[in-house]
């Protein structure tokens, strides 16, 4: 099946698409793509050598962390998700946005929370959740742009010229649903002043809602969405059709049932009930399935094409993205099983995990449909397609180092927290032997990191320069109907 819908003859007429929208969330991606993966370093850094702290507390760890997950995961990964979005439900639906005014808004209402973000968590203003430290009044603020994007979303949808919805929309749906679902239950607080509140839970409710919030955060944010674009994108870069249309719908509908139950396996050998954490166990296993059948789907849909892996960076970027989706979702569910666990938990195994979500699937399918992207929305080619196949290869190889590091030293600091010698004792019962054990792991990481960063940084120079060299009536024109 044929990634847009078949038409009548009136759907098929030209519709004067909103693409500046599309460009604008571009922009934004790189900009906070930047910003995000620079803290990272830092970190990373600071982990290597202890001094890059500064001795300032605006610049220590735990002020930059979540302002680097949250720059990653809300600044970068979102501006893409809703540039990918913004872009295929036109083409798709073959109708303009609901509303300019709300795209607007939508835009520049993300950005000043980003901003509020970058300024208030180096303050330490901060309510002390992961993925969720924002403070009372820049969640209000984030639920009120959701819904804006929401009602946008779902007009276009209520004035589309065709009746399929394709699957990649059913991917956006679950995402703008879940997420709106997620943020207001997690952020219930009462707030005490403007910069601080109380949760509404306590003790064991409250880190249950948290991590029912932070899994499928991951889940419906840096997931599901990816997956829609990942629909979109990848049979347009490879000009295949999806393999089975079929397996896409399977792989939506059990995707979302599973996902949605795997939380406290976040919370295993806590006070959790036992048979909540049997239970999110158990539906983690599960995820494999769903997971490797939509990989399984974008590997297919090479089918015929896999010749263009050696010559297409763009082709090769989804390639590693979509592997990396891959081991990812099965890394996640072996690190759910409780004898795992016990071992991976708390070390530097669960961010190597991470960061193989993070940069691997999502860092290199942003990439690759940034650079699929570009030169169609201002009508030119890439500046330089040796750049962008440097890109591929800096990036991959930067990402396989930081995660090859990080799992070894996740893996040297479960067996050294668990050794016990003859006596029965712990045989490093002092902290920092297994800290000294582990140095040079973050020094690979360091580098790991850098050459990712390197490899973005070298991404919004070509995209620059392909800007630069566009036409100038593509820079001021509303593209027509595009395919």
């Amino acid at each position: 099946m044929s990634v847009e819908p078949q038409t009548t003859a009136a759907a098929m007429s030209a519709v004067d698409y909103d693409d500046a929208i599309v460009k604008k969330f571009i922009f934004a991606t790189l900009l906070f793509g930047v910003v995000g993966m620079l803290v990272g370093v830092i970190l990373a850094l600071q982990l290597a050598w202890w001094p890059a702290n500064l001795g300032l507390e605006w610049t220590t760890f735990g002020r930059l962390r979540p302002l680097h997950t949250n720059a990653v995961i809300f600044a970068f990964t979102g501006n893409f998700i809703f540039a990918g979005v913004y872009y295929s439900i036109q083409r798709l639906l073959k109708t303009r946005l609901f509303n300019d005014v709300l795209s607007n808004i939508h835009f520049w209402g993300w950005q000043l929370i980003i901003v509020s973000a970058a300024v208030s968590l180096p303050m330490g203003w901060t309510q002390g959740k992961e993925y969720a430290e924002l403070i009372w009044p820049i969640d209000l603020s984030i639920a009120v742009i959701w819904v804006v994007f929401a009602i946008n979303f779902f007009g276009t949808i209520a004035v589309r010229k065709v009746k399929h919805l394709y699957v990649a929309i059913w991917f956006y749906m679950s995402m703008v649903i879940t997420i709106a679902v997620l943020h207001i239950f997690n952020n219930l607080s009462m707030p005490a002043t403007i910069l601080r509140s109380y949760p509404i839970y306590a003790g064991m409710t409250d880190a249950l809602v948290q991590w029912w919030y932070g899994h499928n955060a991951v889940g419906f944010l840096l997931t599901t969405p990816i997956l829609g674009l990942m629909y979109y994108f990848l049979p347009k870069s490879v000009e295949r059709p999806v393999f089975s249309y079929r397996l896409s719908i399977i792989h939506f509908w059990a995707l979302i049932f599973l996902y949605i139950w795997a939380g406290p396996h976040h919370l295993l050998y806590s006070a959790l009930p036992d048979w909540s954490q049997t239970l999110g166990m158990i539906f983690s296993v599960m995820l494999i399935a769903p997971s490797w059948g939509g990989m399984l789907n974008g590997l297919l849909t090479l089918r015929g094409a896999w010749d263009r892996l050696r010559t297409d960076p763009i082709v090769k970027f989804w390639v590693v993205a979509v592997t990396f989706y891959g081991m990812s979702t099965f890394e996640g569910p072996m690190m759910a099983i409780r004898a795992v666990n016990s071992l991976s938990h708390y070390t530097d195994w669960t961010i190597g995990h991470v960061h193989s979500g993070a940069l691997g699937w999502v860092g290199m399918a942003a990439f690759a449909m940034i650079y699929w992207l570009v030169p169609r929305l201002w009508k030119t080619t890439i500046h330089s397609p040796a750049a962008v196949t440097l890109h591929f290869w800096i990036a991959t190889i930067g990402i396989v180092l930081y995660v090859v590091a990080m799992w070894s030293s996740g893996i040297t600091q479960g067996l050294m927290w668990r050794a016990i010698d003859d006596a029965g004792q712990l045989q490093y019962p002092i902290f920092m032997d297994t800290v000294l054990e582990l140095m040079p792991f973050y020094a690979i990481r360091l580098i790991g990191g850098t050459m990712y960063l390197t490899g973005m940084l070298m991404a919004c120079w070509n995209i620059l320069m392909t800007v630069r060299g566009a036409p100038a009536s593509a820079a001021a024109a509303r593209p027509a109907t595009a395919k």
